[in-house]
């Protein structure tokens, strides 16, 4: 990094860091039911079908899939996925949400993607 440096863009590069080395020591594919996450390849499948997700939606699905079974708080999720405080007047994690119901249980008899109501999201296999 070249001088003078904003301290905010040191703060991202090492978060971005930590997250590169703290992912090599997880496995390289995450999974819920037929939904797989390649992390090396930055692939979704889903009953074997490839799923086209952009940035954000893979770096939410992975947050969900890590936490599998967990309800995640959209300031929870805010905070990981865009890194930055919950706005109340922010609709991105419904709207990114929203989206990636579509991608990945649209068509399929079981949805993955759940909300909690009044608490937030979580990724699980079934409601039981």
């Amino acid at each position: 990094m070249a001088k003078p440096f904003e301290s905010a863009e040191l703060i991202a590069r090492i978060r971005a860091l930590l997250r590169r080395g703290s992912d090599l020591k997880k496995s390289s594919v995450l999974a819920c039911a037929d939904l797989e996450l390649d992390l090396s390849s930055r692939l979704a499948r889903r009953a074997g079908k490839v799923i086209q997700l952009t940035v954000k939606e893979f770096t939410l699905l992975e947050y969900l899939l890590r936490n599998k079974g967990k309800v995640l708080s959209r300031s929870q999720i805010s905070e990981r996925v865009w890194e930055r405080p919950y706005d109340l007047n922010d609709n991105n994690v419904d709207v990114y949400i929203n989206l990636l119901r579509k991608k990945v249980d649209k068509g399929f008899d079981m949805p993955l993607i759940h909300t909690a109501i009044g608490m937030g999201y979580l990724i699980r296999e079934s409601y039981a």
